[in-house]
């Protein structure tokens, strides 16, 4: 909703500029980098991330070199906004020369990619996710702003609601898994986090929705490539995410990478006029992703820089970030009437808006370097991160070895055991080195005796803690993978352990979902950690001694063989011909069909039988409900989760879908009646014409602690 005060101001403002005002409005520059040994700052990510330089290293290097942020550009008002300054003093020292040595003083927007914490680190999204708890989402984006707005960040480019339904994708790390529900309730609870109820707060940040739109459907989970899918598909499975963090306040959109049926989305008029602002009412600020104006001529549809400026900016677009396209050929675009003065003014009004919507023009220093240092790594912040890397981690095996009892004797195992930096994970804001616990330095921090397993002969022990999977920089942003198999070393170390005789606990560490198959086989138990974050060691530590009862479950499915991807996640279409006995039917000769571990599971110390499920029309929906039992001997966090099927549609529908959850905690022995009201419209779909259709008829409703392991009831909807 504009603000009348805040419209008056911006034309008031944009009746002064001139036009080489406003296009330097539409540029957000990012600092280049100067010293280091004339290497760049890729080359040097790049040296850590294949093991040239280590961490400390490259640290060392950046931290050494200088920033040049085009100073001189900046007075003569051809900036906008800054990507990628991670300071208040230099954020400050920067909006100094916008406010006091331009002609109109106006400030700038400094946009940082927070994804899961700026300093105090949380699990990544998809791990998160696995909480199923937005009030918990909502309290970790609350920290992440506390700490990066004390940083001088105005604007956080998440969250990113693609919805992740091939692994093989890096940055399904960055999602909220294969569910569009569950992408739009997280955006939704991040952006309220971010956002707060009052941007002018100087806690306050811009929250930025991304990548828009399907960005995770890429052809081949290969990152920036081709999305290619049918209108309904889109409208059903992968807008829904989208519209619900736009509708929840989000005051920016990043345009995806990717094509859309052949349009690269930074140039998608549909997407970007009439489904954002004319169907959503979207009245915020869209920026490009980086130099993503300029790749629409690697993808064909732009013959130079200047037709990537005009398509783009005609499309929607308001902000370039990095590529400088705007900036070279926007002015010389207006003035030969190729792009209309009046989208040029909407593209700097939007912009202006969220400035003055941040309070910049009458506070333009939110932070300094005294509020920086004492916002960063609180106790209370520690603590919120080691409580959502406990509701993050994902039982997945348990043959009773778990949780183990004190005192116990633990052979220490695996590359990923010691290395606490390893723990952040993909995008980890301004994280520093040492500022992430290992298993290792949780059991220092609890003085936990074990011996670290290197070589042969194994120490004598009780019990094994082998620590595998991926490194941070496999996961992430260009970080795709051809095969999720778990790697010949670790798979050996695993069996080495197992011939021992001594239990064994695994413990993985991962961006994704990865083939476990020799972890399930010759582990007794194994706990899926994930990128857990600050807090890593000591959770873990938490679940595997009992202290906190595991009570995640997964929101991506766990393929069995990389083959099976993406053909199985939860959601998929039926076929004429599903998998069975019979050779003629939808399988493979190799590998199973069915996922290790589906959609929605997740182990606990304790047990839970779910019975009496019943479900009834009602004026406007379905009225489900199911009694939960904890027949264990402890407490615990259910996730009851509720899911629907349409047998016979007018077109063909998913084997399964997902309509409701909720997280239940029960004493041992306690019952409850767990209840879900599904609204008609969750029921409905898009026909062949594109026609929004909801079905008389049966309707089967699931319910249960996982998809696979469900309950049944059926409602005649609208016959009864």
């Amino acid at each position: 909703m504009k603000h009348p005060e805040i419209e008056k101001r911006i034309k008031e403002l944009m009746s002064e500029m001139t036009l080489e005002e406003k296009v330097g409005q539409l540029h957000q520059a990012g600092g280049s980098l100067v010293g280091a040994f004339d290497l760049t700052l890729e080359e040097i990510l790049t040296m850590v991330a294949d093991g040239r330089m280590t961490e400390e290293e490259g640290h060392n290097m950046l931290s050494e070199a200088r920033r040049d942020w085009h100073e001189d550009d900046l007075r003569a008002g051809r900036i906008g906004s800054y990507i990628g300054v991670l300071s208040a003093e230099e954020m400050n020292r920067l909006q100094h020369i916008a406010v006091e040595e331009t002609r109109l003083g106006i400030p700038l927007i400094n946009g940082v990619d927070v994804i899961h914490g700026f300093r105090t680190i949380t699990p990544i999204p998809l791990a998160e996710s696995c909480a199923w708890d937005m009030e918990l989402w909502q309290r970790t984006a609350r920290m992440s702003a506390e700490e990066a707005t004390a940083a001088g960040v105005h604007m956080t480019f998440s969250p990113m609601v693609d919805v992740s339904k091939d692994p093989r994708w890096g940055r399904i790390a960055e999602s909220a898994g294969e569910d569009a529900m569950l992408n739009g309730l997280y955006g939704e609870a991040k952006v309220r986090g971010y956002q707060s109820d009052d941007l002018t707060r100087h806690d306050a940040m811009a929250a930025c929705v991304k990548h828009f739109a399907a960005y995770g459907a890429a052809e081949g989970g290969r990152d920036y490539n081709r999305v290619d899918m049918s209108p309904q598909r889109f409208e059903e499975e992968y807008l829904p995410s989208y519209e619900r963090a736009v509708k929840a306040g989000a005051r920016a959109v990043m345009p995806a990478f990717n094509d859309l049926s052949g349009v690269p989305c930074s140039v998608n008029k549909k997407l970007l006029t009439d489904i954002l602002r004319k169907r959503w009412g979207f009245d915020g600020m869209t920026i490009s992703d980086a130099n993503a104006i300029a790749e629409c001529i690697n993808h064909g549809i732009a013959a130079d820089r200047r037709d990537a400026a005009r398509q783009a900016l005609n499309a929607g677009m308001n902000m370039d970030m990095t590529s400088g396209c705007f900036l070279d050929h926007v002015k010389e675009l207006v003035e030969a009437g190729e792009v209309s003065m009046d989208t040029l003014d909407e593209a700097v009004s939007n912009i202006l808006r969220l400035k003055f919507e941040l309070g910049l023009f009458d506070d333009p220093y939110r932070s300094n370097a005294e509020e920086e240092k004492a916002a960063m790594l609180k106790p209370e912040y520690r603590a919120l991160a080691r409580e959502a890397a406990q509701k993050s981690m994902v039982l997945l095996k348990n043959s009773g070895l778990l949780p183990l009892k004190e005192g116990v004797r633990i052979g220490l195992a695996g590359a990923m055991a010691s290395n606490g930096d390893e723990m952040c994970g993909t995008w980890a804001g301004a994280v520093q080195p040492g500022d992430c616990k290992s298993i290792r330095d949780g059991m220092d921090e609890e003085r936990i005796g074990y011996a670290m397993i290197t070589e042969e002969p194994l120490p004598d022990c009780d019990v094994f803690v082998c620590a595998i999977g991926e490194r941070k920089a496999e996961s992430g942003e260009a970080a795709s993978r051809a095969s999720l198999e778990l790697t010949e070393a670790d798979i050996a170390l695993l069996k080495r352990l197992k011939e021992s005789g001594k239990p064994v606990v695994t413990v993985v560490f991962a961006g994704r979902p990865l083939c476990l198959g020799p972890a399930v086989e010759y582990a007794d138990a194994v706990l899926m950690a994930w990128h857990p974050g600050t807090e890593a060691g000591p959770a873990i530590l938490d679940l595997l001694f009992g202290r906190v009862n595991p009570s995640a479950k997964l929101t991506a499915s766990f393929p069995a063989a990389t083959g099976q991807c993406p053909t199985l996640y939860y959601d998929h279409i039926r076929t004429g011909r599903p998998a069975g006995k019979f050779k003629y039917t939808s399988k493979y000769l190799d590998a199973p069909v069915e996922p290790l571990f589906p959609f929605g599971f997740g182990l606990s110390y304790t047990s839970y039988r779910y019975s009496e499920i019943s479900a009834t029309q009602t004026g406007n929906g379905i009225h489900a409900e199911i009694t939960v039992q904890n027949t264990g001997d402890r407490a615990g966090d259910e996730i009851v989760q509720c899911y629907f099927r349409d047998p016979a549609a007018q077109r063909v529908r998913p084997v399964r879908k997902l309509a409701a959850f909720e997280k239940v905690t029960l004493q041992p022995g306690e019952i409850k009646r767990v209840a879900f009201d599904i609204p008609e419209t969750a029921l409905g779909y898009y026909d062949q014409d594109m026609n929004f259709v909801i079905d008389d008829g049966l309707i089967e409703i699931h319910i249960g602690g996982n998809v696979r392991d469900t309950l049944l009831a059926d409602v005649d909807y609208r016959n009864a």
